[in-house]
Formats: C-alpha cells, structure tokens, sequence
C-alpha cells in the first residue's frame, strides 16, 4: 500500500486531505511544517509528498527540494491557492515538482492526480530498471569478450630508488581495449558486479608473465590483487600460476578497494604467496584506518604511501612529521616504503630526505605499453633529466629492493 505524507499548516486542511486519500485505499501521515515533515521522511518510507505552497517557515518548494534528497524515488506533489507561473515552471523543469494541484481541487480529482502521479512513476522507474538491467548484461558481455579476446593488457610505471633515482621495479596498470568498458575503474567494477574477478585475475597473471619476460631481472613488477582473490588460496595459486617462476620477482600489492576484514582466508593465501616466493605490499598507507589495520596483519614488505599523503608533501609540515613516523615504523619491521604521486622534484626531494626508499608518480615516468620504453626505463636511458640532477650527490639511506647481482635470476 502506498504511504503518502500531507504537509499542511492548516490542520483542517490536513486532516480533509487524509480523510479523502485514507477513502481511496491509501495510508497517511501527516505533518504541519518543514522540520516535522523531513523527520518523517528520514524514519519512514513514503511514495508521495503533497505539500502546500504556502507554509511559515518553509515554503512548499523548498521542503520538496529537501524531501528529494532525502527520498530521491518519492513523488512529489505541490498544492497551491494562487500560482506563480515562473515559479512553478521553473520547479518542475528542475524535477522537484511532479505535479502541481490548484486549489480548491474536487476530491475526486485529488484522488485521481495522485494515483495518476503514482503510476507514472512507476512506469518510469520499471523503464529505468529495464535500461538499468540491459545495461548491467551489456556490460557483462563486453567484459567477457574482453577477456575472451586477450584485450587485457598493463602499462608500466617505473617505480626507481629514491637515493639515485634508478628504476628497479615497475607497477603493472591495467589498461583494456574495449569501446564500452573505456578504463581500468569500468573493468573493475564490471569484474565485481558480474563475479568475474578471479577470471579477470588471470587475465592479468598472464600478461605480467609476458612482461617479466621482456623486462631483464632483477628488476621487479609491481601487481595488484583485489582482496576478493584471497578468499581461496588454492584457486589463488591456480591463477598465480603464469606467475610462479618469476614469483621472486613479483611483488603483489593489497588494495584498498575494501576491507579484508570478515574475508575468509586471507590469511592463508598470504602465507601460500609468500612460501611460493611472491613479496606483499600493502597499499594507499595514510588512506584511511582499514590502511593501517592491512598494515598491522599483514606485517608486509613493502608499504606504498598513498598520494594524499605525498600531494604537496614539501609544503606541508603536518604531512612531513606522518611521513616520518610512517618510515620510521617500516624500518622497525624491515619493511620498504614507497610514495606514490610524486610529480614534482620537490616532492621526491622531501620524500628522499624523510626516509622514503622508492618513488613513484609522472615526475619520475609515466605507465608505458611500448615495450621499447619500458626497455628504455629499465636501461636508465630515458629518466627525467631533471630526475636525474635532482638525485645525485643525494645522500640518503635506501634498501635493498633487487637480489643483489649474484642472486639475481639468470633466465
């Protein structure tokens, strides 16, 4: 049954109202103002609003522009005595309005407006989940064929050590040729609504395997796992397959897309990809609490600073001092750090000077697909000049990332 809100400051009014929509078969609440009307909305669900124009305290329209925050879905009717043209074209051009009734209305003819206004919206809203439901199949489809295809591919950021600015690893992005799903935010969320994460996994396991056999060891790659792959470490390994004979050379980042708390199995597929030979890092440290908790158990290798944190971090002192700390405690768990979003030399400078041991961002290279400029990074013939000058004679600590030569992989 439909629930309909009468907001009137007249309570005979009011109270005429109910009386000749509780006739017709529908519920009713009334409210007196704006203040009272807004809580019932937030505590109760309601399909109609018809509120009087004019009110003390807040008008009609206003209320109805509210009331649309706080229940997009709801219908919205506006009874007035004396109408303002402009005012109320402009009010349903703007979608606050469905209806506007005139006053005096025939209760026969209130009756029929809103049971007219309710069906409208509903045909409306069964064409908006219609569209809604095509287009959640298209997109499923598209991705299919996406994978199907071989159409997803990575691009390489160089990640290089903040001491001499020298690439040593890269972190694998995903990129996709598909005219539907036109970036890597689109291939997720399609991956997550259409339960095709671990197929996406693989897709990309395989092309970081192709890319390690282009990049010359020890240089690393960098690769990010969506928490829902750790729920099962066997079917895990299964995906990380491609990856197992470079696994020293891999590093799998944790994202922070959502929180591994209240997975099942995580823990076990960390310790699985860590005997097989794989580094974990946590990643987007300093972006929020759930950050902090990964970093606390999953005790990682690595740690990535998020970009917030590294944005402007040469001119701001309160981002500095948490830098430091953050460094700081990796050094006590042996852990790397690595910031990310680094596009000036400034930044790279202060993040150097705090202890970070690696960078990240445009200023040291964008994600690359050729592999001859990947090649190129890898070489160190193609780092920033201004990179290159900003880093010598710099005199910071920076562990080790790589195998030292004589462990480094021969094949």
């Amino acid at each position: 049954m439909h629930s309909i809100l009468v907001v009137d400051d007249d309570e005979l009014v009011r109270r005429t109202i109910r009386h000749v929509l509780q006739r017709a078969g529908f519920e009713t609440i009334g409210a007196a103002g704006g203040a009272e009307a807004l809580r019932i909305a937030r505590e109760e669900a309601l399909s109609v609003a018809l509120v009087d124009y004019r009110m003390p305290g807040m008008d009609g329209l206003s209320l109805l522009a509210r009331l649309r925050d706080v229940q997009p879905s709801m219908v919205r009717l506006l009874v007035s005595g004396a109408l303002d043209v402009d005012v109320m074209v402009d009010a349903v051009n703007r979608g606050e309005v469905a209806r506007i009734i005139q006053k005096p209305v025939h209760p026969k003819d209130l009756v029929a407006t809103v049971r007219e206004a309710i069906e409208t919206a509903e045909r409306a809203g069964l064409r908006w989940q219609r569209a809604r439901d095509t287009a959640h199949q298209e997109q499923g489809r598209a991705l299919d064929a996406l994978i199907a295809r071989g159409g997803i591919s990575l691009g390489l950021q160089p990640i290089t050590r903040a001491n001499d600015r020298r690439t040593v690893a890269f972190e694998a992005l995903l990129r996709c040729d598909c005219p539907t799903l036109t970036g890597p935010e689109q291939v997720l969320a399609a991956a997550e609504a259409h339960d095709a994460v671990h197929a996406l996994g693989r897709a990309v396991a395989h092309a970081a395997a192709e890319w390690l056999s282009k990049v010359p060891a020890p240089i690393q790659l960098f690769l990010n796992l969506h928490p829902d792959e750790l729920t099962d470490a066997e079917a895990l390994m299964i995906r990380m397959g491609p990856l197992r004979a470079h696994a020293r050379r891999v590093v799998l980042e944790i994202t922070e897309r959502s929180s591994l708390i209240g997975r099942p199995g995580w823990a076990a597929s960390v310790g699985r990809l860590r005997e097989a030979g794989f580094r974990i890092a946590v990643d987007d440290l300093g972006a929020g609490a759930s950050s902090l908790a990964a970093l606390a158990d999953i005790d990682p290798d690595i740690v990535k600073l998020d970009m917030s944190l590294t944005r402007d971090l040469d001119r701001e002192p309160r981002k500095q001092r948490l830098v430091d700390l953050l460094c700081r405690f990796a050094s006590t768990t042996g852990a790397q750090v690595v910031a990310e979003g680094i596009e000036t030399q400034e930044e790279a400078q202060t993040a150097t000077g705090l202890g970070v041991d690696l960078l990240q961002g445009w200023y040291l290279g964008r994600a690359e697909t050729d592999p001859g400029r990947v090649l190129r990074y890898a070489m160190a013939e193609e780092l920033p000049f201004s990179a290159r000058r900003a880093a010598s004679g710099m005199r910071t600590k920076a562990l080790r990332l790589v195998p030292a030569d004589d462990e480094a992989e021969t094949g």
